[in-house]
Formats: structure tokens, C-alpha cells, sequence
């Protein structure tokens, strides 16, 4: 198997399977073992994921959605309503004028925010990377089988042209 791996490999790119890529390598195997190589990519990536990255995905959803924008805009109006109704009232607001509590939380959830939001996006980046390299290979598996296919129809032609005379004697 591994001769036919290494003859296969020679035929179809022109170079020794020691020396192909990793995609090759998987492309030159699968064709030896007449399987399959599409994946899913996002299915295989979700999998792999740890707690801690999918909650971050998550939260980065979430953080990233008109919800988010919404429940937080009154969540802001709310409190400076109320801080600021409470200033009439002879009680002390607990957030008065300039709303320096406010401006805390509100620094706060930016500066969680911010890694947060991060991971994810690294983590896309990751998984269009991977999906690039499964395109590839696809691609790569489909341009070697539409080569060997027209070696054989090459093959075929020329045993046709080569035993038509013979047939018709």
C-alpha cells in the first residue's frame, strides 16, 4: 500500500509523498483509499471547543446583537433617571451627578468586553483557516480525479482507435 501510496503521489503531483504538504498527503490517501475527504468543518471546530471558548462565543453573540445595545441603553436610562430623581428627593442618591459609579461599570464591562470579543475572533480566524485548507484539499482531490479520469478516457480512446480495424476484419 505504501508503494501504491508513493507511485500515486509521483503520478498525479510529481513528487515524492515524504515531500508533500499535510493537505496533500490527506488528498493522495484518500484517493488511495477511495474515500471520501469533504468535512464539516464548523461541526468538527465546535467540537473541539472548551467550555471557557464557547462561552465566550456566546457571550460575544449575545454582546454583539441590537438585544445587547437595547437592554443595555435602558439599563443606562434607567439609572440616570432614577439618580437624578433622587437628587430632588432629600435622600443621597447612591450615583449622584456625574454618574461616577455609572462610568465604572460602564469601564469595566468594556475592559471584559474587549478579550472577550478577542478569543472569538481568533478563534473565527482559526476556523476560516481550517475551512480554507478543507477547500483545498477538496479542491485539489477533485482536480487529481478529473486528471486521472482523462488518462483513462485517453486509455480507452486510443485502445478503441488502436483495435477498431481489427473489430471491422
Amino acid at each position: 500500500m505504501i508503494k501504491y501510496i508513493d507511485n500515486l503521489a509521483r503520478a498525479l503531483l510529481g513528487m515524492e509523498f515524504k515531500e508533500l504538504s499535510k493537505e496533500e498527503k490527506k488528498v493522495i490517501e484518500s484517493i488511495a483509499n477511495e474515500e471520501s475527504i469533504v468535512e464539516n468543518v464548523n461541526d468538527t471546530y465546535q467540537e473541539e471547543l472548551s467550555f471557557g471558548e464557547d462561552l465566550a462565543d456566546k457571550v460575544s453573540r449575545f454582546v454583539g446583537s441590537w438585544s445587547f445595545i437595547l437592554f443595555f441603553s435602558a439599563i443606562m436610562v434607567c439609572w440616570v433617571i432614577y439618580n437624578s430623581f433622587l437628587v430632588l428627593d432629600p435622600l443621597k442618591p447612591f450615583d449622584p451627578y456625574p454618574y461616577i459609579l455609572l462610568n465604572l461599570g460602564l469601564s469595566t464591562l468594556a475592559a471584559i468586553q474587549a478579550p472577550v470579543i478577542m478569543m472569538s475572533q481568533n478563534r473565527q480566524s482559526e476556523k476560516d483557516k481550517l475551512k480554507v485548507d478543507a477547500g483545498y484539499e477538496v479542491s485539489l482531490k477533485t482536480d487529481l480525479e478529473i486528471m486521472m479520469l482523462n488518462q483513462k478516457i485517453d486509455e480507452l480512446s486510443e485502445f478503441i482507435k488502436n483495435n477498431v480495424g481489427k473489430i471491422n476484419q
